[in-house]
């Protein structure tokens, strides 16, 4: 890991070139956030204090963003405050297509270079035209280290070209990781993946710190209007829980900015997305204000239930047992 990559402690303040935040403001709108109003909730969130973007190219809105990140600059905010990571998309990871995709996102944002560049999954899911990502298409593959470490590869290269000063990887996991570390001549600076207090991923995230890679976590509040929630424990999400809720209301604060505190407070970086600008500058604060006692923080470590909300990107295949294989999957294919 890069000395670059450490936290600061106030993403308020003018941060030294290439240090990340310890909040991030997430670009992924879905379907209900349009493009454009994407790109406005990011300018305010500049005007609140926000530094770190997180971007893919797969969002359908880094044009967009692009447009804010340049009205960002023209206000006085220097380049170097800034930073951006964008991600390669899992059809692009043949090498000359990631080099491709990097430079594409780069246009679009319209940036010399990207703080960070993600492996946005680890599995090389080659579509056909038409096909939505989410399906189970027939023509996706499954993980293969000897493929992944040629997308690596290209990683680096964009590296040593000074296209991104940090490569990546996102939803990765530890026997995933274990053969990227051995074989890889630079490791990742970051690992991007789900944690939020019902799935908290504890024992991939202290491999990550054993391992000085740093944790961004997205859907740091449990995604409460996600429909494909897993309610199995109980009919609560992350923001009903009832340890966080009595948290809340000792602090007399929100749900949200519980989470937002256990999440800085434990060692990652949270990136919550919200266009409502009462919302992200409540979120900034959240991080910045009133920390959780160490007993509060071992209260909510007590309740994570393994649950899991991001499951639609990942693709099964002909032989695929079932999904779990696919996840867990150390780089060979499933008898």
């Amino acid at each position: 890991m890069t000395d670059s990559i450490a936290p600061t402690t106030a993403p308020r303040r003018a941060m030294p070139q290439g240090a990340m935040p310890i909040i991030g403001m997430g670009t992924f709108g879905s379907d209900h956030v349009s493009p454009e109003e994407m790109a406005e909730a990011t300018i305010g969130a500049a005007e609140a204090g926000y530094r770190h973007f997180d971007c893919a190219e797969v969002y359908g809105n880094e044009f967009e963003i692009g447009r804010s990140l340049e009205a960002m600059q023209a206000g006085g905010i220097p380049r170097e405050e800034l930073w951006i990571n964008s991600k390669v998309w899992n059809n692009h990871h043949a090498p000359q297509d990631t080099i491709s995709a990097c430079e594409r996102s780069l246009e679009n944002l319209r940036l010399d270079y990207l703080d960070l560049y993600l492996v946005h999954w680890p599995f090389p899911n080659f579509h056909p035209p038409g096909c939505s990502v989410d399906s189970r298409s027939p023509d996706s593959r499954p993980y293969s280290h000897l493929e992944f470490m040629k997308t690596w590869e290209a990683m680096e290269s964009l590296l040593a070209r000074g296209l991104v000063r940090n490569i990546g990887v996102s939803n990765m996991t530890i026997p995933k990781l274990k053969l990227l570390l051995a074989d890889a001549s630079i490791k990742p600076a970051c690992n991007e993946m789900e944690i939020h207090p019902h799935f908290q991923q504890a024992e991939l995230f202290s491999f990550l710190q054993s391992h000085e890679i740093v944790p961004i976590g997205y859907c740091p509040l449990g995604s409460p209007s996600r429909p494909e929630r897993d309610r199995t424990a109980d009919d609560t999400s992350d923001l009903e829980d009832p340890t966080i809720v009595s948290i809340a209301q000792a602090h007399d604060t929100h749900p949200t900015a519980v989470c937002l505190k256990w999440a800085a407070q434990r060692g990652q970086i949270p990136i919550p997305m919200s266009k409502n600008p009462s919302n992200y500058r409540a979120n900034l604060r959240a991080i910045l204000e009133d920390p959780l006692t160490d007993s509060e923080m071992k209260a909510i470590s007590k309740i994570d239930r393994n649950c899991r909300l991001i499951k639609g990107q990942v693709f099964l295949w002909q032989g695929a047992r079932n999904w779990e294989d696919l996840w867990d999957l150390d780089g060979s294919i499933p008898s």
